[in-house]
């Protein structure tokens, strides 16, 4: 095993070191995507999704059992959703775009979870006030992302307590502290708030089947690292009588610098929804890329796209057409093209990219409340 796999750190709260997701489909026990899924998806969308084409979702738990229950006649609902420690960036966007495309395929109604008791019980400088404020500036770009407002519900853990409760309490007692301390690695300083979080973001993968008397099917579109929450939550699923969620995982969007996913906790290396144009566009001009220290070096030598920051942002989303993506690793390997011109084309399209969302956002301040999930359920 190489070092920099022995570094590599997978959980809800922390990532660090190179992922190799490979290794992580391994560890987790998780199945990969296989292209007989793509077809069957094809069947059903009329398309493959850019993050599907280029395996951006590489990962499943029961994806072929939804499959297998939508072509007998059963709806899915969706659920995905964000921890609200601080501003959103587009590496939060991945899954949601993703979200949003299989809720408009599947006509499928959407639980968004925003996770703020378990923010304010993790970080101890944070106050409720803070983490309820943070719900609602992200909520803001969940909505610009575009979700059908009537068929998305987004659920603030600490002001819509009653519409979870009930049920939080029934996976709750089918859950032990050794298999919470096994799964997530509490410890006996860990706070019983912590301890007792993964019963509460279990709910939403059951919700729809407590509001209709029935027993509806599950997808969950998240990052890789979310996995530990469902594999639990799949325990407890037949014991309350319900489906076992299904999933489908994504790979971490990287940050501008080099290696590592994109963070808040490196904002130079990050791009967020609210940044300037103009701030976004200096991120990416100091981005790290795969080429060669001289012009000279570049041309006659190409560069790297595998490594190179510029190109994964064109590859999440930034470049929808695959024809000119692979035309364009060509010409970065063959030293047709040098870093300056990339980062130019990448800054343009992110800064466009920024205008347009901002926009949406400042529009979703009309309608937010009209998104939150009725406390009353």
């Amino acid at each position: 095993m190489s070092e920099k796999n022995e570094d590599m750190i997978v959980t809800p709260w922390k990532v660090s070191g190179e992922v190799d997701y490979d290794r992580l489909i391994e560890q987790f026990g998780t199945q990969p995507i296989t292209e007989n899924l793509l077809e069957r998806i094809r069947k059903h969308t009329g398309e493959i999704h850019l993050q599907l084409r280029r395996r951006i979702f590489f990962s499943h738990r029961d994806l072929d059992w939804i499959l297998d229950m939508y072509e007998a006649g059963k709806k899915f609902v969706l659920y995905t959703g964000r921890g609200p420690s601080g501003p959103v960036h587009i590496g939060h966007l991945v899954p949601w775009f993703f979200t949003k495309h299989l809720q408009d395929k599947f006509d499928a109604k959407l639980y968004f979870q925003m996770t703020d008791d378990e923010k304010f019980l993790m970080h101890p400088e944070f106050t409720l006030g803070k983490v309820i404020d943070l719900t609602y500036d992200n909520a803001l770009d969940v909505i610009a992302v575009g979700f059908d407002p009537e068929k998305t519900f987004i659920i603030s853990d600490v002001n819509h307590i009653k519409a979870l409760y009930k049920l939080a309490i029934r996976v709750a007692k089918h859950v032990t502290f050794s298999t919470v301390r096994a799964v997530f690695g509490f410890e006996e300083s860990s706070n019983i708030g912590m301890i007792f979080f993964p019963a509460i973001q279990a709910v939403p993968c059951f919700i729809e089947s407590m509001l209709t008397g029935e027993n509806v099917p599950c997808l969950i579109p998240a990052a890789i690292d979310q996995d530990p929450y469902w594999r639990m939550t799949r325990d407890v699923a037949p014991k309350l009588g319900y489906y076992k969620p299904a999933q489908i995982h994504c790979k971490f969007m990287p940050g501008l610098g080099r290696g590592g996913k994109m963070s808040a906790s490196m904002p130079e290396t990050c791009i967020f929804t609210t940044d300037p144009p103009e701030v976004a566009e200096r991120k990416v001009w100091n981005a790290f890329t795969g080429g060669k220290p001289t012009l000279k070096e570049q041309r006659l030598e190409g560069g790297e796209p595998s490594i190179c920051t510029v190109f994964q942002y064109f590859s999440f989303f930034f470049e929808e057409d695959d024809k000119a993506l692979k035309e364009l690793e060509v010409r970065c390997r063959s030293g047709d093209i040098i870093c300056g011109e990339c980062k130019e084309k990448l800054a343009e399209r992110i800064k466009r990219f920024l205008s347009e969302h901002q926009k949406r956002r400042e529009k979703a301040k009309d309608v937010i409340n009209d998104f939150f999930i009725d406390d009353k359920v």
